[in-house]
Order: C-alpha cells, then sequence, then structure tokens
C-alpha cells in the first residue's frame, strides 16, 4: 500500500494530465459547434431567401430527408425540387433555430451530428406570415473536399394531421 506522501504527487500528476487532456479536447469541440452553427446558419439563410444555388452547395447529392409526416426524400435534386416548387408558388418559408437547443457531437473520420429544435414560418402569397410550429431534427453532416454537406436528415415531431 502507498504511502500518502507517495500518493499526493502521483494523484497531482493525474489530475494535471487530466486537465491537460480536458483543455486540448475542448477547444475541438467548440471549432466543430462554430463550424456546424455557421454551415446550418447559411444554409436556411439560403432557404429563407428561396436560393437554391447556396442551399444546393450544402447538399450531398446522395442525402437522405426522412420526415415524420412527409416521408423519405432521396438525394438533393428531390430535396431542392421541393424547396423550387414552394418559392414558384409565391410562399415563403422561414426557419428560426430555437435558442439553446442546439447540439453538435462529432462522428470520428466522418463529421458531425447536429441535433435540435427550429420553427417554421409560412407566408402563403398575398397572407401575413404564421408560425407553423416548432419542430425537432437531427443532421447528420459529412466533411467532403473542406466543404460540409448535409448527409442525413431526420425531421420530427410535427403534429399528425387527422
Amino acid at each position: 500500500m502507498m504511502s500518502p506522501k507517495t500518493l499526493i504527487p502521483v494523484f497531482l500528476f493525474l489530475l494535471s494530465f487530466n486537465l491537460s487532456f480536458a483543455q486540448q479536447t475542448i477547444p475541438i469541440q467548440a471549432i466543430l459547434f462554430k463550424e456546424i452553427s455557421k454551415a446550418d446558419s447559411l444554409m436556411f439563410n439560403a432557404v429563407n431567401n428561396c436560393d437554391t444555388l447556396t442551399y444546393k452547395k450544402f447538399l450531398s447529392p446522395d442525402m437522405e430527408f426522412f420526415h415524420d409526416i412527409g416521408g423519405l426524400t432521396l438525394g438533393a435534386d428531390n430535396e431542392l425540387k421541393s424547396i423550387v416548387e414552394t418559392c414558384a408558388r409565391g410562399n415563403h418559408i422561414r426557419r428560426e433555430l430555437v435558442p439553446g437547443s442546439l447540439e453538435v457531437h462529432p462522428i470520428k473520420g466522418f463529421g458531425a451530428i447536429e441535433i435540435g429544435a427550429h420553427r417554421f414560418y409560412y407566408t402563403n402569397k398575398g397572407a401575413q406570415e404564421k408560425l407553423s410550429g416548432t419542430f425537432k431534427f437531427v443532421h447528420v453532416w459529412q466533411l467532403k473536399d473542406g466543404q460540409w454537406k448535409l448527409y442525413r436528415v431526420i425531421s420530427y415531431d410535427h403534429p399528425k394531421k387527422v
């Protein structure tokens, strides 16, 4: 058994090692959070402004979009089609991230998982903007060639229509 005099330096060494390790990992997590937050913001700014060219830059060509009410959308082209149709009808979508709801977690060797809640507002042609609701989402982002691409989307907790 170790004496207290021997145990204290060992404890302090382990504590300092643990603290230095934590200091190294925290900035990486903060950088990842900032990058995904920025990509999310820029992507939805494009959606909010019917800027399909910019929106497409954030989509992986083989993306999959799972929506609890709308079902499965396969591919970036099909996802873009829905935005183009909405904008062509003169309707407007505005997405707003719920403050404090965003979580970002790394996926080793691939990218990141983004989890949060967002509100969608709709404005039909000639009408005033209305809140559609607050919903939950999971985004899987892939870092490919230095660009963040939306690879998988799960959008859920939408009210069920009877």
